[in-house]
């Protein structure tokens, strides 16, 4: 599952982690974006020891051990940003993709309020309309997502070739084992939840210093908000 930041997309992890048949992997090219880039994300360090930061080497991993008793799925939450030029697109053949995407003006005002000066680099979604063009699969919009859950999550089981579960719609709260150790720095919201709750329009108040990026943006994100499934 591909998505950029401020999308949702941990909480739509808790969702397939609910799941009795599905194992989850929690953003597993983090150390490698991180040791390229020289970024001082929170935890840094304790990323960097807690993960390879060899790409070939965490994507080689991606699917090839076997998966525990009982389990059919092997759900894996990236950030599209994290996919450095580097990165062989090859690798990433022989799996199932799919995207997360949300309007770059509400993504940017909510990004804005953690990163002042966040570029196109650090929203992903020209990442992620490239491995849309190679690959394909079922797009989701968060705002959909966020208003109707139910129906969404059964439209993108049903891409998928996997049955519904209604236990995706609410989950416990609290941390799991398969957070990312970044999780006590980013996971405050979604480790108090216990389902997507009700979705609650909120304006989006973007510094009108963003809205050339805003612009930028928007191109791929109408590119894969043309294909998204809809109940």
């Amino acid at each position: 599952m591909w998505s950029g930041p401020r999308t949702v997309s941990t909480a739509l992890m808790r969702a397939w982690e609910n799941r009795q048949d599905t194992v989850v992997t929690d953003e597993p090219l983090y150390a490698f974006y991180l040791e390229r880039t020289g970024l001082p994300h929170p935890g840094r360090e304790e990323i960097l020891a807690s993960m390879s930061d060899a790409w070939p080497t965490v994507l080689a991993g991606l699917g090839q051990a076997p998966l525990p008793p009982g389990k059919r799925i092997w759900y894996v939450k990236h950030m599209t940003h994290h996919l450095l030029p580097e990165v062989d697109r090859g690798a990433l053949a022989g799996m199932r993709h799919a995207f997360l995407i949300r309007d770059p003006r509400a993504l940017l005002a909510s990004y804005a309020r953690v990163r002042d000066q966040p570029t196109l680099a650090d929203l992903g979604l020209e990442q992620q309309a490239g491995i849309f063009r190679a690959f394909g699969g079922p797009v989701i919009d968060s705002t959909d997502l966020l208003k109707q859950p139910g129906p969404i999550l059964r439209a993108l089981c049903a891409a998928l070739d996997v049955p519904f579960n209604p236990g995706m719609l609410s989950w416990p709260a609290g941390p799991r084992d398969t957070d990312g150790v970044w999780a006590p720095y980013w996971y405050d919201g979604v480790r108090a939840s216990t389902g997507f709750g009700p979705y609650r329009e909120k304006p989006a108040d973007l510094p009108a210093e963003l809205e050339p990026l805003a612009q930028r943006c928007r191109p791929f994100y109408e590119e894969l908000h043309a294909h998204r499934i809809t109940p």
